[in-house]
């Protein structure tokens, strides 16, 4: 592998990953290097049976957000292609977004980034040493597994601890006692995929969680229900208190999470949703048992909070989320990172790069939605700042609204370093999209195409909305949207015709 020092001079700009790549070709100023340390596009969702310290998905993992939701803004899914999609699936789907685009050529392969720097005139240019006048980290959040500090007895313990990171499949785990820590989408996904292989599987979570359905009534995609721009201005206006007991309502309409041992002390909308579809069921038939927080360990057992103690435990994985850190960048001193928290504007511009914002970090976010169009819609605010000089507020309004929206995060969800990146899906695009001007102008929809109106206030938030005017905009952004229904419908009912 070759081995890529990140540094500056000319017209030329850095990116980590493929996905905001096309946008920076849509300016004829910039010139555009990709390096991709693994050797293949896809990244997390190419999935990597061997062990390595790159992300990657389980063998089995299906995207937890519908395909359309899922989509960039000018490249709808196959109609073929199911809602939910299976991760070698998902991985077609980027790769074949990099050869439509022509992008393959110039991405890097085996080319990793071990450091970047401020060219020496920074203060003056705003250029990064040597070759590049603007970079952009899309490196993720999902690379610096989390381990949690050792439990009391944890070192006289003889089974086997990993970190859902390494888990890859079933094999290996059949007949034996496991015990998955933590409650998040991986731990969920394990619990549910070992109950069927393993002894007995136990799933420890401290503060329980509201757990979602891919699935909503009559068999919609949940997220198309519930990301609309209606939905958004709703619940703009109702009382939060209003909002979290209707949620409440209906998630335990499927089952009672008190009943089966999952309902947490904070309301619905008070920390990050799980979406699993099969775990009360199996909760329900015994093959996965909810344990509180573990106490302490010996050779062979773990011994819960409530003093209860399962024996003969031959497996652990801990589910217990990720850090990250920009050791990367100038070693670290320059973007710091404080439990999860990071000063950057919009969760994209970091304040101490503000003088200039050459500088981007690119899906550094834990959205209750799709990451992919969000991590699109942050490269476009990057490249209409960096190559068409659209001006950003001033460091001082950036830092004014890192603390407000450090407040309002605050007075929503529970304490936790997993609470430190979270945006809402529809108002986090609405928010990137009033930066550049490509939200979807509704006083002149409703006037002259109010049929298409109404499908982009009260249908679906789907990325292409945002396309249907402003810069860069995309002519076939307004079948994209009229064509969400049908391809949403048509990977399970072949039937279905072209209207």
């Amino acid at each position: 592998m070759q081995t890529t020092t990140c540094v500056s001079a000319s017209k030329v700009f850095e990116q980590l990953i493929t996905t905001p790549l096309l946008h920076a070709l849509l300016y004829p100023n910039v010139q555009v290097t990709c390096f991709e340390k693994s050797n293949d596009i896809g990244g997390l969702w190419n999935y990597k049976p061997h062990q390595t310290d790159l992300s990657t998905v389980m063998k089995s993992t299906v995207i937890n957000s519908s395909k359309e939701m899922t989509a960039f803004s000018d490249f709808p899914p196959e109609d073929t292609m199911a809602n939910f999609m299976h991760n070698t699936e998902m991985c077609r789907y980027l790769k074949n977004y990099a050869k439509n685009f022509g992008l393959t050529k110039y991405i890097k392969l085996n080319h990793a980034v071990v450091s970047i720097v401020r060219n020496d005139d920074y203060a003056e240019t705003g250029k990064w040493r040597k070759i590049f006048d603007g970079v952009m980290l899309c490196s993720g959040h999902h690379a610096l597994p989390h381990i949690p500090n050792p439990w009391p007895g944890q070192k006289q313990f003889e089974g086997r601890i990993i970190h859902s990171h390494d888990y890859k499949d079933h094999r290996g785990y059949e007949d034996k006692v496991v015990v998955v820590v933590g409650l998040g989408n991986s731990g969920g996904d394990c619990a549910v995929e070992l109950s069927r292989v393993a002894k007995q599987v136990y799933l420890v979570t401290r503060r329980g969680s509201w757990v979602y359905n891919r699935l909503f009534d009559r068999g919609e995609p949940v997220d198309m229900v519930f990301n609309t721009k209606f939905q958004m201005l709703f619940s703009q206006v109702v009382p939060t208190p209003i909002l979290n007991w209707s949620f409440e309502r209906l998630l335990n309409r499927r089952f009672d999470h008190a009943k089966y041992g999952l309902k947490p002390e904070h309301s619905a909308l008070g920390a990050h949703i799980t979406i699993n579809d099969e775990l009360p069921n199996r909760i329900a038939c015994g093959t996965v048992r909810v344990k509180p927080g573990i106490k302490e360990f010996s050779q062979k057992s773990i011994k819960f909070e409530d003093g209860s103690i399962v024996e003969n435990v031959d497996e652990v994985i801990l589910a217990t989320g990720f850090s990250f850190h920009f050791n990367l960048v100038e070693g670290g001193e320059l973007i710091k990172v404080n439990e999860n928290k990071v000063d950057a504007y919009k969760y994209v511009f970091p304040l101490a790069t503000a003088d200039h914002n050459t500088l981007a970090i690119i899906g550094l976010i834990q959205p209750i939605g799709s990451i992919m169009p969000i991590s699109e819609m942050q490269a476009r605010v990057y490249m209409e700042s960096f190559a068409a000089g659209r001006p950003l507020p001033t460091r001082a309004e950036m830092k004014a609204d890192i603390i407000q929206k450090r407040e309002e995060m605050s007075r929503r969800y529970v304490e936790s370093r997993r609470h430190t990146i979270q945006v809402d899906y529809a108002s986090y695009m609405h928010e990137l999209g009033d930066l550049i001007g490509c939200n979807p102008d509704m006083k002149s929809l409703w006037m002259w195409k109010p049929m298409l109106a109404w499908k982009v206030y009260f249908g679906p938030c789907v990325p292409y909305i945002f396309r249907l005017n402003g810069p860069n905009k995309w002519e076939g952004a307004e079948n994209a949207i009229w064509d969400v229904d049908y391809r949403a419908e048509k990977p399970t009912n072949s039937k279905l015709e072209r209207k």
